[in-house]
């Protein structure tokens, strides 16, 4: 439609203008726009006068039922049926064509327990992953983990008390359990590094040896622990409805790339303080930061410099996203200006998006001394939840609970997860929507006649509403696309469904003499609906 209405002003005023169209309440028609107001300047005419003779031509096409002005010259366009219905087979653009995108999917830190935050942003960002592939881009999920640091030292000064020298005290423990028993091995170290000072001594030494791996105990527990870890977050990421990764990429991978990229630009981007390599952050926003130890070890912001250029060398990327917590945007903020500093042919290609915290009903999720809620528990909870209503609590359902939760939230908003609210069939949920996928498919199995085209169809008024809220769809996703904002799927589909409930309350469908009309209009439904949550990476049930 607006290349359309841009046609008119062309033919009218010889001006080329890009017509920006919005949906105004239905009682007010199905577009709206304000390029007359936008043309009264160049034109020097009064915007009303401009609307009129925009109106009466576009009358004469037959693609309008009613176009009228409003106010000082606003545009409302009523379309006809068929014009309506016709935008049934419109599909969304595809603006990133030919663009390379590379996302962090998931970034959990082996030897600690994957906790519900890393599940919600490994959610937004395996989302955020499927916006970009629907525009059409080239994208590569792929993971980053920290497994050398201080982290790897609290967890492993724990391990190694545990298994006072013999190994085989972890092959004891159960699989089912591992996660768990990581979990209270970094908690118990990181509270030791914390009160105890001969145990801080300690975790800094096993922390050194986490780069070195020359001690033999030590490197077995590492390597057995940190392929537990891999499994468990593999399976988990699985779990939670992620498309699998192309490639895995580790901190110590990243380590001596990035350190040797920050020496060579002391004096021009880095300086040196007390032996130390720091980037005076404060003068761009974020903070002054350490990169290298003045042992020359390399710190986070060395890694990620390395681990920037690994995925330049391995996909040649225009963007590269990395979804994290709010309280490194700061950090983010720095690092990416010493990579533009340093490596200038990767200026604007990094891009940090932010994220709320996301917080139990009682408070907040997760921490960095290792007192977490696992997401396994959460798993367990939800399942628990959707059996309690007589449900079956499949990983997809209990999935498709987990993302919708975290989804209809704008990014950078807080998440207040209740579990309850989260299975419920009755409200802005993603077991809602499941269930209303599947009972669409069951009103369709209902009936003999096999959906067509609405092509040639004169609609009824609650019809009609329908079908208006169906042709959103597309403007819907090229804006989830365009801003990376998938909640925007989301507040559309739950909308869009409550709309099929008003018609399926008001009309008739098996059994009507409208019956192979709406039986199509059903179908067009559920495909839309269909579509929408496998966007969101949930899954549409059949049956439920």
């Amino acid at each position: 439609m607006d290349i359309k209405i841009s046609q008119a002003v062309q033919d009218l005023f010889d001006i080329k203008v890009d017509v920006v169209l919005t949906r105004p309440d239905s009682q007010f028609g199905d577009y709206a726009t304000n390029v007359a107001m936008q043309l009264a300047r160049p034109l020097g005419k009064n915007p009303r006068e401009i609307a009129d003779k925009i109106v009466t031509h576009l009358q004469a096409t037959g693609d309008f039922s009613e176009v009228t002005v409003a106010g000082p010259g606003f545009i409302n366009f009523r379309l006809s049926d068929a014009a309506l219905l016709a935008l049934l087979e419109s599909e969304p653009a595809r603006k990133r064509t030919g663009e390379a995108i590379v996302i962090e999917t998931n970034n959990p830190n082996p030897f600690k327990a994957m906790h519900i935050g890393h599940a919600f942003n490994a959610i937004l960002a395996d989302t955020i992953a499927n916006l970009l592939e629907s525009d059409g881009a080239d994208v590569h999920r792929v993971s980053y983990h920290g497994d050398v640091g201080a982290h790897v030292g609290k967890s492993m000064w724990s391990l190694l008390r545990y298994v006072d020298g013999d190994v085989k005290k972890l092959h004891a423990i159960p699989t089912a359990e591992r996660n768990t028993f990581m979990s209270r091995m970094y908690a118990e170290g990181a509270k030791a590094y914390k009160d105890d000072e001969q145990a801080k001594v300690e975790i800094d030494n096993l922390t050194q040896q986490s780069f070195i791996l020359d001690d033999p105990l030590y490197k077995e527990i590492y390597d057995m622990c940190k392929l537990w870890s891999f499994d468990d977050i593999d399976r988990i990421v699985t779990r939670l409805g992620n498309k699998p990764i192309e490639k895995r990429y580790l901190e110590s991978t990243a380590d001596s790339l990035g350190v040797t990229t920050v020496r060579e630009h002391v004096g021009d981007v880095f300086i040196e303080s007390d032996g130390a390599l720091v980037f005076p952050g404060r003068q761009y926003g974020s903070f002054d930061n350490a990169f290298v130890t003045s042992q020359g070890r390399g710190l986070y912001g060395a890694r990620d410099l390395g681990l920037m250029q690994l995925k330049n060398n391995d996909f040649h990327p225009d963007k590269s996203y990395i979804v994290t917590a709010e309280e490194q945007r700061d950090y983010f903020r720095g690092v990416i200006k010493a990579a533009e500093l340093c490596l200038p042919d990767l200026k604007d290609v990094t891009v940090n998006i932010s994220t709320g915290t996301v917080k139990l009903t009682t408070g907040k999720m997760s921490s960095r001394t290792g007192d977490v809620v696992e997401i396994n528990w959460l798993f367990e909870k939800i399942g628990e939840a959707i059996r309690e209503r007589g449900g079956e609590a499949t990983d997809a359902i209990v999935a498709g609970a987990l993302r919708y939760q975290f989804l209809k939230v704008r990014i950078g908003s807080d998440v207040v997860f209740d579990v309850n609210e989260a299975v419920s069939i009755h409200g802005n949920s993603g077991s809602y929507l499941q269930y209303a996928h599947a009972r669409g498919r069951s009103i369709l199995g209902k009936s003999a006649y096999t959906p067509n085209a609405l092509s040639g169809v004169t609609l009824e008024p609650s019809e009609r509403a329908l079908v208006r809220k169906l042709t959103e769809y597309c403007d819907t996703v090229e804006a989830a696309q365009h801003d990376l904002l998938p909640h925007q799927v989301c507040t559309y589909l739950y909308e869009l469904a409550q709309e099929f409930n008003r018609f399926y309350e008001k009309n008739k469908v098996i059994g009507s003499e409208r019956e192979e009309v709406r039986i199509s209009l059903v179908s067009r439904y559920i495909v839309t609906l269909k579509q929408g949550l496998e966007l969101l990476g949930i899954h549409a049930p059949e049956t439920m």
